[in-house]
């Protein structure tokens, strides 16, 4: 049975470079396999964040080959055979150790999203269509891996961009809000002008890498740009709002939280 050669990188934040690992090839495994027969034989020092080994909890991404994967998800048999693995953290955020980063910019995201603020229950509870309960349910299947923030040239190529652009994963967040039909904040000025959805030039490349197939690009981003445009430009809209007497909230008075 041939040998797996992996180039690993290792270092930290102020820098690093590849050790070679050598080991001995065994049938049905993954990556992350890989990885922990390292740990346990040559270099027990090797840091790399894993939970689930399931595919479920986002915490073993990596880039494989300079592409975002799960470590847990990837086939050791279905790279190509014979050639030299390479693993590295994911290059769109700061490096701790080895294959481990500091993703602390996504929750700092998380915690701009405006909650769920939906009318007071009325009698006999709140109704919803069912196609609006599946088109929630598709944003909610991502496991927060990150790999569509990882993959996104705003911020990966630009660390500047960091401070005023949310990032694929929370777009999805934003429209899942945006779309449900009992919420009544509205959050398209505060995405247009604080969450930098407009530098968004959809590629597709989150939609490329999530582990979990959610349509990223068409189902949330491109339906979200919509309703931006929409709120300031389509007259039918302005006259509706006008109509039934409700004004479009600010990107301030989106970010206030319900009581």
């Amino acid at each position: 049975m041939s040998d797996v050669v992996m180039h690993v990188w290792r270092g930290d934040a102020d820098g690093g470079q590849f050790e070679e690992y050598t080991i001995p090839k065994q049938d049905g495994e993954v990556v992350l396999d890989v990885i922990h027969r390292i740990q346990a034989t040559e270099a027990p020092d090797l840091a790399c964040r894993w939970n689930c080994k399931a595919g479920k909890c986002g915490s073993c991404s990596a880039e494989i080959n300079g592409k975002p994967r799960l470590l847990c998800m990837t086939r050791i048999d279905t790279l190509p055979e014979g050639e030299t693995i390479t693993v590295t953290p994911m290059r769109a955020f700061p490096v701790i150790r080895d294959l481990v980063t500091d993703v602390s910019f996504n929750y700092e995201q998380a915690r701009k999203v405006p909650a769920f603020n939906p009318p007071p229950r009325p009698e006999g509870g709140y109704r919803m269509s069912q196609i609006d309960v599946e088109r929630g349910q598709e944003f909610r299947k991502c496991i927060e891996c990150f790999m569509c923030q990882d993959v996104c040239h705003v911020i990966r190529d630009h660390e500047e961009n960091k401070s005023r652009y949310a990032g694929p994963r929370f777009f999805i967040r934003y429209a899942e809000l945006e779309m449900h039909p009992l919420d009544t904040n509205d959050r398209r000025d505060l995405v247009r002008e604080e969450m930098g959805l407009g530098m968004c030039n959809i590629t597709k490349c989150c939609t490329e890498v999530c582990p979990e197939h959610i349509k990223i690009t068409d189902n949330a981003i491109i339906p979200l740009k919509e309703r931006v445009v929409d709120a300031d430009y389509d007259p039918i809209a302005w006259l509706g709002r006008k109509i039934r007497r409700r004004t479009k909230r600010t990107a301030a008075e989106a970010k206030v939280q319900p009581d």
